[in-house]
């Protein structure tokens, strides 16, 4: 049974849940109890682009549609360097060979990225 519920049942009133915890916490009374994963920590790998046409970047994200609940999805490749919009198409579902075809066109339009050297964020 909690502290709390125990004074409470005596009839000693001291104070809130919430101040129990804090004062507790203070005095380094309370700590997570449960186990927690450690990772070790890690470079993240980040693409520079230091001029336009290196780098194409694409994301998918839900527009609304007149109906409740009901969404298209609107996806866009855009370069990194200049954010300049190399293709974009909306469709009524998420299908990986509607992006394939959108790639290919923007590709054939803006070329492939010329340098995709990734490097870490931490040097």
């Amino acid at each position: 049974m909690p502290v709390y519920a125990i004074l409470l049942k005596r009839g000693q009133h001291i104070g809130s849940v919430a101040t129990l915890y804090r004062v507790l916490r203070e005095n380094a009374q309370v700590w997570e109890r449960r186990r927690q994963a450690s990772h070790p920590p890690r470079n993240v790998p980040e693409l520079i682009a230091t001029g336009p046409g290196q780098v194409y970047s694409w994301d998918i994200t839900k527009l609304a549609r007149p109906h409740p609940s009901v969404y298209y999805d609107g996806y866009v490749m855009i370069d990194i360097f200049s954010r300049f919009i190399i293709g974009s198409i909306v469709h009524s579902c998420e299908d990986g060979l509607l992006v394939k075809e959108m790639m290919i066109d923007a590709f054939g339009l803006h070329g492939t990225p010329r340098s995709r050297t990734p490097t870490t964020a931490c040097q």
